[in-house]
């Protein structure tokens, strides 16, 4: 089975979203200085491979090239829980150090809102959605129908 038209504009749309993403993300990573220790690295590095990937499945959509897309949004989903955990954590320990009264929901509410902005490592969470979502059902790795046998996609379910 072939995709059509929109099908195809939709992935090229999802592939350029991405992109642009990867791109915008990385630059105000940079620019916030991002790149104290390994951790802090860590988005960096999977937002080019990101980009990297991304280009490949723009310009040779095969199968290794999905496989491999869907190896890193994977990634890229479990970087972003980690990475709001670690910002939480921080944020938990500065509003303690800065006020040791602090406990319970007060605390909570700094850690949300302190200096390190705890959800936005969330942002490879979404990423890394998209591009699952790129992936899905992907030509590239469809199997042909075998001549005299009717594909999986005409039978019944």
């Amino acid at each position: 089975m072939t995709e059509t038209a929109i099908e195809a504009f939709c992935r090229r749309a999802l592939l350029a979203i991405l992109a642009f993403g990867f791109v915008g993300t990385e630059v105000e990573l940079f620019l916030l200085k991002h790149t104290d220790g390994v951790f802090q690295w860590v988005p960096l590095v999977l937002l080019a491979l990101g980009l990297i990937v991304t280009a490949w499945c723009a310009w040779q959509p095969g199968t290794a090239a999905i496989h491999a897309m869907r190896t890193l949004m994977v990634v890229f989903i479990v970087s972003g829980g980690v990475g709001v955990v670690q910002h939480f954590r921080g944020n938990v320990d500065y509003a303690r150090d800065s006020n040791p009264s602090l406990s319970g929901m007060a605390l909570y509410r700094e850690a949300i809102v302190g200096s390190t902005p705890a959800l936005a490592p969330g942002t490879m969470v979404q990423f890394g959605l998209l591009g699952l979502l790129f992936t899905f059902r992907h030509p590239a790795t469809r199997r042909p129908a075998r001549q005299g046998t009717a594909s999986t996609e005409d039978s019944p379910r």
